[in-house]
């Protein structure tokens, strides 16, 4: 489980592709002090799984329906990317409950600074902006985000990103077509799950 408040923004230096899986080396000084092989780090959202560590690097395997799923098959050498280890029971949890799971990925339409912010929109599936609702939460390459608004007509997404976000994630390196990952709130889709099964009260 993760919380959307990414730690490092690491760097991709190697990718080996095979038929069926990718071979990720990423660059992550920080995070790799707390890593263990097979431990989990999300990388843009995507929940991976460490598989050596050596010196600043470490390394991790993604199956093709990953990189067919996600953003993570338009990553390449140099690519930045958004880093986080696994939450700790122990620490303050700030952001909001993350999976790692992606839904589906959202296209970028425009970044636009502002004095004190700037202004991210997106545009996502249909089939996923029903699970969004506006000043609820949402995670964008694995940093977990607060809904501004909500335009159903073009299915698209805004969000307000401060200063301190566009330092610290790879949010601020995105143009306008850029895929990005998105994971809806957890709780709407069990929501959504209880009243299919027309559960309206404890049996």
């Amino acid at each position: 489980m993760f919380t959307g408040l990414i730690t490092e923004l690491g760097r991709v230096t190697a990718i080996e592709r095979g038929e069926s899986s990718a071979i990720f080396t990423i660059t992550a000084p920080r995070s790799v002090q707390g890593l263990a092989i097979g431990d989990s780090i999300a990388v843009n959202g995507t929940c991976l799984t460490a598989t050596s560590l050596t010196g600043d690097c470490f390394t991790a395997d993604v199956m093709v329906q990953t990189l067919s799923l996600t953003s993570l098959g338009q990553l390449g050498i140099g690519s930045v990317v958004n880093l986080e280890l696994a939450a700790q029971m122990d620490m303050r949890m700030g952001g909001h409950i993350v999976q790692g799971h992606v839904d589906g990925t959202g296209t970028v339409v425009s970044l636009t600074p502002g004095e004190k912010w700037a202004e991210f929109v997106i545009t996502a599936p249909a089939h996923l902006t029903k699970y969004v609702v506006a000043q609820g939460s949402i995670t964008l390459d694995g940093v977990s985000l607060t809904v501004g608004a909500i335009d159903d007509a073009t299915n698209s997404l805004t969000v307000w990103l401060i200063p301190e976000t566009l330092a610290k994630t790879n949010l601020s390196h995105k143009k306008p077509g850029d895929l990005v990952n998105i994971e809806v709130d957890i709780l709407a889709k069990y929501v959504e799950r209880l009243i299919s099964k027309g559960v309206t009260r404890a049996e």
